[in-house]
């Protein structure tokens, strides 16, 4: 697809564009000049169809040839103006990228007295009211529940957020910081660190036996040793690291899927995740009401 963004497209799509409404006005000239006169001088073409049936030679109506003239010079106009020729950013320099700013930065000025009233709120406190958790659920429907469910439940490879585990931490703190600036998740391929095949999945039933899932015994024995290679970031006792990311293997979630196939195909190929980051899309304010609806869903707060 990489063939398509060459700059000779944008040129060659001009260059039709302008013999295309050129080809217009041609035409339009031409057919103006041509003069079909009958051999029997009725004003016809001398088609028949059906034995009687004659085409007439009237010419266009006044108003529909200027009609099309109107078009072919409003055409130009427009692409002098605005962006339509190749690379040529038009006499107004609009584009849809500015426009798309412009009605954003307006859409959040006219609804910044709607979150002024949550600017003091505490979170536990914001994400027991009933009028910000509204708001919070639009912003989640409108940008989290594409990858995280409308639930919020997640799936294979996008985490649950209904529960109480957290890969970079569940705090309030923590949930901005994520939503904020986003996550960028990386397990790289361990098989080669591990040792041999049979070592992988030793070290997988070992992963296994972390959290009393179904596994070989005798396979995660040999394994345990082998974990060493994956202790670095996930602990010694597999629990996992918040600071960097590294999920607790000693639990029952599993995020990209559980069982020993599973876990071997994680060690042989690794994985990367990343969570956009939302601060060019949401305000300050819409962060805090959209962190306290996402604490909320894992935490019971008072009524």
């Amino acid at each position: 697809m990489t063939d398509f963004n060459h700059s000779f497209w944008p040129i060659f799509i001009a260059v039709l564009t302008l013999i295309g409404i050129l080809g217009c006005a041609l035409l339009l000239w031409l057919t103006s000049k041509i003069k079909i006169t009958s051999k029997d001088g009725d004003n016809t073409s001398g088609h028949v169809w059906d034995e009687d049936l004659r085409e007439m030679n009237n010419p266009l109506p006044l108003w529909w040839m200027w009609l099309f003239v109107i078009t072919i010079v409003f055409s130009l106009l427009y692409l002098v103006v605005y962006p339509g020729l190749a690379s040529y950013k038009g006499k107004f320099g609009w584009t849809q990228v500015n426009q798309y700013e412009q009605e954003v930065e307006s859409a959040n000025e006219a609804l910044k007295p709607l979150y002024a009233k949550f600017v003091n709120m505490p979170v536990d406190v914001l994400a027991n009211n009933t009028e910000a958790k509204a708001i919070g659920e639009r912003l989640f429907m409108n940008n989290c529940a594409q990858c995280h469910g409308s639930d919020a439940r997640g799936s294979r490879g996008f985490p649950n957020l209904t529960d109480q585990d957290w890969i970079f931490g569940g705090s309030p703190e923590k949930i901005l910081e994520t939503i904020t600036n986003g996550r960028n998740g990386m397990m790289p391929p361990m098989a080669a660190m591990v040792g041999t095949a049979e070592d992988v999945q030793n070290v997988a039933n070992y992963v296994l036996s972390l959290s009393d899932s179904a596994h070989d015994s005798a396979r995660a024995k040999l394994g345990k040793e082998k974990f060493t290679s994956c202790a670095a970031c996930h602990g010694p006792d597999g629990k996992g690291n918040q600071a960097i990311g590294a999920p607790n293997l000693a639990d029952h979630t599993w995020l990209h899927g559980a069982g020993e196939a599973s876990i071997i195909k994680r060690i042989n190929e690794g994985k990367i995740n990343q969570m956009p980051a939302q601060t060019a899309k949401l305000t300050p304010e819409q962060l805090q009401v959209l962190t306290a609806y996402v604490w909320g869903l894992s935490n019971k707060v008072s009524k």
